[in-house]
Parts: structure tokens; sequence; C-alpha cells
């Protein structure tokens, strides 16, 4: 199947203002199931782009503006050739198939920046027993969130950390995906956080959070199955309707755009943005 991705974003500001390089991350990561079949990027006219891969190997557009600007554009729009793929399509090592999960001196070594842990006081839920089957507690534990943290659409702002996440019992998707990351590095686990499109699930499109939109999920390194997606704030693990623009360890490290403006004083701004995905 084929997918159109339109996206839009203008920030505008009252007065002219002075800006910083912008970092953006649009643009899916290429995999075995889903490829750019052809892409167009535009920025203010006046702005000049410079392609190149970024210390996670995201594709990254790092923008340039020599003048000062009283608005910011971004234009992304795309043509995606997806195929199908089950979730629990994968297999495990022996020595993942039960928890805690045992990495090799190797895999300790690459993985060591994905699994420093950030926060201890995390509930028996996402503290698995150990002897559990794997793939059952990582479900267990995404489901627990997906059904005791209430989603929330929260577009600007950082994220929380999982302790504020847990103390509200609410959070947006990126409020979550730290909260599993943290939970899963909390268990010796490697972790990283994931951005990118949920295009509308064809079975069930009522059930989807966040569908058609601007996303953030968790994934963990898994001996065997490499890395899996999971989505805490719809409780499933991620499958094609999942597109990945950009993955890292930090909110900072996925963020769709980066950037600052400057001024001698504080300038007034708003923000509209849109995202549309449709099915060939």
């Amino acid at each position: 199947m084929k997918l159109d991705v339109t996206y839009r974003a203008e920030y505008r500001y009252e007065k002219r203002v002075s800006l910083s390089p912008h970092i953006v991350r649009l643009f899916p990561r290429d995999a075995l199931q889903a490829s750019v079949v052809s892409h167009r990027f535009a920025t203010n006219p006046a702005g000049s782009v410079h392609w190149r891969h970024d210390l996670y190997d995201n594709v990254v557009a790092q923008c340039f503006y020599p003048r000062e600007e009283d608005r910011l554009i971004f234009e992304f729009d795309a043509q995606i050739a997806v195929e199908e793929r089950n979730p629990f399509g994968f297999l495990l090592d022996s020595r993942a198939l039960q928890w805690p999960v045992d990495y090799d001196s190797r895999e300790r070594a690459v993985l060591a920046a994905f699994m420093v842990p950030s926060g201890d006081a995390f509930p028996a839920p996402l503290r698995p027993m150990s002897g559990s089957e794997t793939v059952g507690a990582l479900v267990s534990m995404n489901q627990w969130i997906h059904a005791n943290i209430a989603y929330e659409r929260r577009e600007e702002g950082e994220a929380h950390t999982p302790e504020e996440t847990l103390r509200l019992r609410r959070g947006a998707c990126r409020d979550t995906a730290v909260l599993l990351a943290a939970a899963l590095r909390g268990q010796g686990l490697a972790a990283r956080l994931v951005s990118g499109y949920l295009w509308e699930s064809a079975s069930n499109p009522s059930e989807h959070k966040a569908e058609n939109s601007l996303h953030a999920w968790t994934e963990v390194y898994l001996p065997g199955a490499g890395w899996v997606g999971m989505d805490p704030s719809n409780g499933v693990l991620a499958d094609h309707h999942y597109l990945a623009t950009a993955v890292g360890i930090s909110p900072a490290d996925i963020a769709p755009v980066s950037g600052l403006y400057f001024s001698d004083c504080s300038v007034p701004g708003a923000l509209s943005a849109s995202l549309r995905i449709t099915r060939d």
C-alpha cells in the first residue's frame, strides 16, 4: 500500500525576529516494511537547507535563516510505500525468553547509553518478576500504562518526568513514552524514544489515540528481535501503522522541530500545524 503524507507548520511572530539554525526531523526512516517513494520539503524562501544524518542516523534538515522573519514555515509532502507487519513477528534468542533479559558483553557495550536508569520509584506492574515470560511481561507493562495513565493532547512543552506522569496519572504520548523507557531501563533493558507518524488503523480507528498525527512511542532492544516498538498511549506493540522519523535517548533527540528565535524583548507568537495522511 502507499500513503500520502502532508505536513504544514507555521510559526507567526508579532514582529520580525532573528532565527537560530533549526533542526527538522520529519522524514521517515527507511525500513524493510516502509520506504519513501518521493518527498518534498520547503521552508522560508530566504532559508537554506542542509541535509545530514545525526548521531542516531536520523535524516535531518538543518535550516539556516540569514535575515529576520516574522513567520517560519515548514512544509513536507511524501509518498511512502508500506507493507503490513505483524508486531509479534519476531523470534527471541533463548537468553531473552525469560525475565530478566540477558545481554552479552558486545551488546552491553553498544547499548550502554540506552540503558542509563532515570528514576527508581516505579509501581509493581512496571517491575516484572524474575522468571516471567519476556514478551508477556512487556505487553503487561505497556498495557498497564495505557490503562492507568489518561491520555491528554499537549502540543507544546517539555515531556514530563516519569515521576510527574505517575503523580498526575495523565500525560501526552511523549510523557508515557518517557515513562515506559525509564521503567525498561530501570529493569536493565536498553530502550530508546521514537517520534513519527501514526496513521489510522484500518480495523478500528476509534481505538487509536493520536492517529494521523505526530506521535511518540518507545522501542526496547531484545536479543534476536532487535528494536521492538511499544506504544503505551494505545497499549499496543507498533506495527505498520507506525512510521518512525527519529530515534534517540532523550525527548530533545526526537523533537520534530528544534530551534530558537532571538530578539531584544519577548515576542508573542502562535503556532498552527496540520497533518494529513491518506491511503492510496
